[in-house]
């Protein structure tokens, strides 16, 4: 598996996820958000958290219309794979490649804390390596995590199985608890919560390696 890792200024945790897809045993490039193309054989694009351009406008909107974010929608148009923690989940809502919102948490302040996860679906190369129910703690430290979205849109995402994890005790105000969720074709995936911090005991848990060894055993196999 070969991952590419984007650093917009104001990233602070794009070398988390990068040392997280090589811990899973996979290939690992870094692009800066003025380059204008990926390498043609990328198997996954990780976008990490942060605060890209200073969260200046709207979180990620900035970081969305950078010159590299072209090529990472179009590398999810031809079906790769994209990977989006925090900061990174909001830049892809603002490109469009996750449907929905994240807006100001709901007490208006910045909560940073290991919270725990419900697994609602394995049918994705990121969330395999688990079983539907299965309950992870991964940290959060977000000040806009708190997922928007109509009620229309929220019925499609729980009838098309596309709410990648819920959070068991909601910390932001997310609707229907949704902590991250996967794109149609169920390729990309946008989650509020840092998996790339608890991939080491020294961290104190490893349940976010399980994310990138799914993602690393669904593209070997592939």
């Amino acid at each position: 598996m070969k991952a590419a890792v984007i650093t917009f200024p104001g990233s602070n945790c794009d070398r988390d996820l990068a040392v997280a897809f090589k811990a899973a045993g996979a290939e690992v490039v870094r692009i800066w958000h003025k380059d204008t193309s990926l390498p043609k054989d990328i198997d996954v694009v990780g976008i990490p958290g942060g605060f890209s351009f200073g969260d200046y406008l709207r979180c990620g909107a900035i970081a969305a219309r950078s010159p590299i974010a072209q090529a990472v929608i179009a590398h999810a148009g031809r079906g790769g794979y994209v990977l989006g923690v925090c900061n990174g989940f909001q830049v892809l809502t603002e490109t469009g490649l996750l449907p929905g919102a994240l807006m100001r948490n709901a007490g208006l302040k910045f909560v940073c804390k290991s919270v725990d996860l419900r697994v609602e679906t394995t049918d994705s190369a990121f969330t395999s390596g688990w079983s539907r129910g299965t309950i992870a703690s991964v940290p959060i430290a977000h000040h806009d995590g708190n997922y928007t979205a109509d009620a229309d849109l929220v019925a499609r995402l729980k009838a098309e199985d596309r709410i990648a994890f819920t959070y068991m005790q909601n910390p932001n105000g997310a609707v229907a608890d949704i902590a991250g969720i996967l794109s149609e074709n169920r390729r990309v995936l946008g989650m509020m919560p840092h998996p790339e911090r608890c991939i080491d005991p020294a961290q104190g848990g490893t349940d976010g390696s399980v994310l990138f060894r799914s993602l690393m055993t669904a593209l070997v196999a592939a």
